[in-house]
C-alpha cells in the first residue's frame, strides 16, 4: 500500500495531493483546491508570484481577448531584458549562484507573471525568501515562497514549446518566456568570469551583464 501511495503522489492519479501545484508549484485554484498543496519547508527554488507585469498587456477584453498598448516587440523585449537582468543580478549578488530563473508567460491569474529562481544551494533560497517578503517592488509589496519545482521540464507545456498549444496564455503549464540570446549569454556566464578574475587576481574589464545594470531606481 506505502508503495502504491509513493508511486502515485503528485501524478493526476493522486487523489490526496494536488498534481499541478507538485508540478508547477502554482495551482489555478488555489487555497480553494479540493485537493492538498504540500508546501517545501526546503528547496532551491523560490516562486514570487505576478512579480512581471507586461506593458504590452493593459486588459482583458470581455471576451478574452488581449487589448495591448502601442509597444512594439522590439521594446517589449528590451524591457523584459532589463527587468530579468535586474532581478537575476540582485538575487544572484545578494543570495547565492542562481542556477536557472523563468517567467511566465501565461495569462491565468495563478501563474501571469510568476517568476521561478532556482538557486544552487537550499540555504540561499530560504534566505532569499526570508529577506524578499520584507520588501518592495513597483509599488507592490513582495509575496515570496519555496517551490516543490525543480525540474522545469515537467512544469512546461510541450505543446507550447513546439507552437501547438491550443489554450493560450490559460494553460495550466508552464509558458515561459525568453530572454535575448546575448542577456542569456552574459548572466548564465557571469559567475564563471567572476571566479577566474578572483583566480587569475588581474584586472579586467567588468562584464557587460554588470556594465548594463542600472540601480533598480526604488522600485526594488
Amino acid at each position: 500500500m506505502a508503495e502504491h501511495l509513493a508511486s502515485i503522489f503528485g501524478t493526476e492519479k493522486d487523489k490526496v495531493n494536488c498534481s499541478f501545484y507538485f508540478k508547477i508549484g502554482a495551482c489555478r485554484h488555489g487555497d480553494r483546491c479540493s485537493r492538498t498543496h504540500n508546501k517545501p519547508t526546503f528547496s532551491q527554488t523560490i516562486l514570487i508570484p505576478n512579480l512581471y507585469r507586461n506593458p504590452q498587456l493593459t486588459a482583458m477584453g470581455s471576451e478574452g481577448a488581449q487589448l495591448t498598448t502601442g509597444v512594439t516587440d522590439v521594446e517589449m523585449q528590451e524591457h523584459y531584458d532589463e527587468f530579468f537582468e535586474d532581478i537575476f543580478v540582485e538575487l544572484e549578488d545578494k543570495y547565492g549562484e542562481v542556477e536557472e530563473m523563468n517567467v511566465c508567460d501565461n495569462l491565468g491569474d495563478h501563474l501571469v507573471g510568476s517568476v521561478y529562481v532556482k538557486f544552487r544551494r537550499e540555504e540561499d533560497a530560504e534566505k532569499a525568501v526570508n529577506d524578499l517578503n520584507n520588501r518592495w517592488f513597483n509599488g507592490m509589496p513582495i509575496h515570496a515562497e519555496l517551490s516543490p519545482v525543480t525540474d522545469f521540464r515537467e512544469a512546461c507545456c510541450r505543446q507550447y514549446e513546439m507552437g501547438e498549444c491550443t489554450r493560450g496564455g490559460f494553460c495550466n503549464f508552464m509558458h515561459l518566456k525568453p530572454i535575448s540570446r546575448d542577456l542569456r549569454r552574459d548572466l548564465y556566464g557571469r559567475r564563471k568570469r567572476s571566479e577566474g578574475r578572483r583566480s587569475s587576481r588581474s584586472p579586467k574589464r567588468r562584464s557587460h551583464s554588470r556594465e548594463r545594470r542600472r540601480s533598480p531606481k526604488g522600485r526594488y
